[in-house]
C-alpha cells in the first residue's frame, strides 16, 4: 500500500507592522507614517484600519532607489 505524502503547505510572506517595516528599512515609524501620508513610501496593505507591509513591497521599494550618484539620484526626486 502506498503511502501518502504530506503536501507542503506555502505560507505567505509575513505582513509587518509600521514599527517592524520601519525596522526593516532601519528608519524611524513615523518617517514611515509621514511617505504613506504623502504617497512616497513604499506599497502597503490595508486591511480594515490595519496597516501592513508585506516584504516583497519593502524589497522593490529599496530596489527602486539604488543609484550610481548622487546627481542620478537627485534626478529621481522631481
Amino acid at each position: 500500500m502506498r503511502r501518502q505524502q504530506d503536501t507542503p503547505t506555502v505560507s505567505p510572506p509575513p505582513a509587518l507592522r509600521t514599527p517592524e517595516a520601519a525596522s526593516y528599512l532601519n528608519i524611524q515609524p513615523t518617517t514611515l507614517e509621514q511617505w504613506r501620508w504623502n504617497g512616497k513610501g513604499p506599497r502597503f496593505v490595508k486591511i480594515g484600519r490595519s496597516v501592513r507591509y508585506r516584504i516583497i513591497d519593502l524589497d522593490a521599494f529599496l530596489a527602486d532607489r539604488v543609484f550610481n550618484s548622487t546627481t542620478e539620484a537627485q534626478a529621481a526626486e522631481v
